[in-house]
């Protein structure tokens, strides 16, 4: 009966869908005909005028009915989708919020790390193979894609085509049983084709010089693709060129909606100058797509290594000779315009300053925009290897992300991780808090706040208080919409004060770094904290703060005054999750997202705290003032009592030790023994560590 009346439903949405009439219009009326009160906006007309521009879409009301234009397909199904969000929030035909979105990047795209000869190995990424294996989990997560204007995914592997074919010229290369690659083929085939009905492009991207084990084996040739490790010099072997080549040539033919590949020339190419590496990727990768029956998009990562090495450097004149390929490629008549080149936004950790201060490799020359490119366009990889275990959501960090660094030359954003996959949920404990099937679910907040502000970053923070009193209740909407923005600039703020240059150099969450397969977390001690370099340049860090007297230059932010800052934003959260709370309307779930509400402003209370008591001791120990030292004691006490608060609410609604791809598990809890040194330390009764030097690679 149910699938007859959605049926009956559906038909006359279907059939009223106007002049434009695609498969993405078609999937966004059937998801409006699952919101309540659909029938109202019946007949429904669905027009497209190409003034407002791709991915752009209007809401209006005309002669009584509700009125769907779009600049295009994928805009006009962003507009029904919106309605059908408006309706299940809440609105009537008379309420609805009928506006206009102009879509202010064009590229907005989930870096998405598959668990398939995986960047990293490790338990919290193997734990995924199941999941990511199954079409329920790519059709939960490309429509959360679609809901919140995605309209890429790139999915990434060290060497993913013995996934997708067997190379012709090479059939010793494929491991799999014959049933298995079909699994696979079927698998890529339906999640492309659902991608594309959800106006989502897809991208493959690999790194270079990998091939697939039993080709290692058979060839006696880059045999660190057994193992993947993924550091160190490449072949240059004519065969691994002929197979890479004949690999991309077969991916595209075999998968027509399949719509770009992407190349990174780092880690194992080392020992290849940058013009080897670029004449590599001529003879690989292009001579392949020219190779193939049609057209596909492509994704650059840049510059990566200015050298011979496998790590990260640059140089202007690195800059200019690569755009000059790139160039020379985006006219090639199997590329499709724009060419995307990609950079490590802040390196590995994006979830940091506003502002732009290193790439992969240290500082960026103009020479990519200036002058300004006309063939291909910037985007920025938005790296997230901070925030995991506690949610995230704060549109000011987006707005400004967007403003700062979205010139003519950018296309747009990558956001994602390369050390945790949003697939298996492995982290939540179990009761009756877990409402949600997948770990993308669990932090749908974040996804909402980076897509949508993507495409319009003047959506106002009522959008995302509607999404919140959605699903906690109206009234509580506003005031967690405001506690969640406040609560997640603690984390930006200290990746901004305390640098992080690769994945291991920080891990936010866990105030510390981490260790390589195997390696311990290294919690950042007092006077790692104290003398550590700073991210972004309007911070001054505790060592160079004390000694120009303990006075910050005009217009920069000192230790104390960031302190502060934590302390009033803070202290509001408290304030708001306190009205929450007081209105009676917590249910499991809501209370599993206030209680890390809760844990960021312990979190945040020990960073103030450290803050201060890291002046402290730097003070004492320049003037050799007791009172100092006493008051470094004193805060770094009220500082391990918020770190006693972090684990406790930490472990509340999840494991208290937590699966980490290194093999050592993660745990607030593990820490307070080092919480607990930082005492001693400025007591005086051990002595201090010595600083550790920030090396290239962080």
């Amino acid at each position: 009966m149910k699938r007859l009346l959605f049926s009956l439903l559906l038909l006359p949405l279907l059939g009223r869908a106007g002049p434009v009439d695609s498969p993405q219009v078609r999937y966004a009326l059937g998801k409006l005909a699952q919101a309540p009160g659909a029938a109202a906006l019946l007949p429904l007309p669905v027009e497209e005028n190409t003034s407002l521009g791709p991915d752009g879409f209007a809401l209006t009301r005309r002669d009584g009915l509700i009125v769907v234009t779009g600049g295009d397909a994928r805009g006009a199904m962003y507009g029904v989708l919106d309605l059908a969000a408006q309706l299940r929030q809440g609105a009537t035909p008379t309420t609805l919020d009928l506006r206009a979105e102009r879509a202010r990047l064009p590229f907005r795209a989930v870096k998405f790390n598959l668990p398939f000869a995986a960047y990293r190995t490790g338990p919290s990424l193997e734990l995924h193979q199941d999941t990511c294996r199954d079409p329920k989990f790519w059709e939960a997560f490309l429509d959360m894609m679609a809901a919140n204007r995605f309209n890429s995914l790139t999915l990434w592997s060290l060497h993913p085509f013995s996934y997708f074919v067997v190379p012709k010229s090479f059939p010793e290369a494929q491991s799999l049983s014959a049933a298995d690659l079909a699994r696979f083929r079927a698998l890529w085939t339906r999640l492309f084709a659902m991608a594309k009905e959800r106006g989502i492009d897809t991208y493959l991207i690999n790194w270079n010089t990998f091939v697939s084990p039993d080709f290692a084996r058979a060839h006696s040739l880059a045999t660190y693709s057994i193992d993947l490790r993924h550091f160190g010099d490449g072949p240059k072997d004519q065969i691994v060129i002929d197979y890479t080549r004949e690999c991309v040539q077969q991916v595209i033919d075999e998968y027509p909606d399949l719509t770009g590949l992407g190349i990174t020339l780092g880690e194992r190419m080392g020992g290849q100058t940058p013009e080897e590496r670029r004449t590599w990727l001529d003879e690989a990768f292009f001579a392949g797509i020219t190779a193939a029956k049609r057209p596909v998009k492509f994704i650059y990562r840049a510059p990566l290594s200015a050298d011979t090495k496998s790590g990260g450097t640059t140089s202007e004149e690195n800059d200019r000779l690569t755009r000059a390929q790139i160039e020379r490629i985006a006219r090639m008549p199997n590329i499709m315009a724009p060419v995307y080149v990609e950079f490590k936004y802040n390196w590995s950790h994006g979830h940091s300053s506003p502002h732009l201060f290193i790439v992969h490799g240290g500082k960026l020359s103009d020479a990519y925009w200036n002058p300004l490119p006309r063939s291909y366009q910037i985007v920025w990889t938005v790296r997230n290897e901070d925030i995991q275990v506690l949610r995230w959501g704060d549109p000011d960090f987006v707005r400004d992300f967007v403003a700062n660094n979205g010139g003519p030359q950018v296309g747009g954003a990558l956001v994602g991780s390369e050390v945790f996959i949003p697939a298996k949920d492995y982290m939540t404990n179990v009761g009756r808090h877990r409402t949600w099937d997948y770990f993308f679910q669990r932090n749908w907040l974040g996804w909402a706040v980076w897509g949508r502000l993507l495409h319009d970053p003047a959506t106002p923070d009522r959008h995302f208080a509607a999404l919140l009193g959605e699903r906690f209740g109206a009234a509580n909407g506003p005031d967690l919409q405001r506690a969640w923005s406040l609560a997640s600039k603690a984390p930006l703020r200290f990746a901004s004060f305390h640098q992080g240059r690769n994945d291991l150099s920080l891990y936010t969450e866990a105030f510390s770094a981490w260790g390589e397969r195997g390696g311990a977390f290294r919690f950042f001690d007092i006077d790692t904290f104290i003398s550590h370099p700073v991210l972004d340049t309007q911070y001054v860090n505790i060592a160079d703060f004390v000694a120009a007297g303990s006075q910050a230059p005009a217009g920069k932010i000192s230790p104390l005054q960031l302190a502060d800052d934590l302390d009033r934003d803070l202290n509001e959260v408290t304030r708001l999750v306190a009205s929450v709370r007081a209105r009676g309307t917590v249910s499991p779930t809501s209370d599993a997202e206030l209680t890390d509400l809760e844990t960021w402003v312990a979190w945040g209370g020990y960073f103030a705290e450290k803050l201060r008591g890291g002046v402290a001791l730097a003070e004492f120990r320049r003037a050799h003032d007791p009172a100092q030292q006493a008051a470094a004691v004193a805060h770094l006490e009220k500082a391990l009592a918020d770190w006693r608060r972090v684990a406790e609410l930490g472990a509340r609604y999840n494991w208290r030790q937590i699966v980490f791809h290194t093999g050592v598990p993660f745990s607030w809890n593990a820490f307070l023994p080092a919480v607990e040194h930082d005492i001693a330390v400025a007591k005086g009764t051990v002595a201090p560590a010595a600083p550790r030097p920030m090396g290239k690679d962080g």
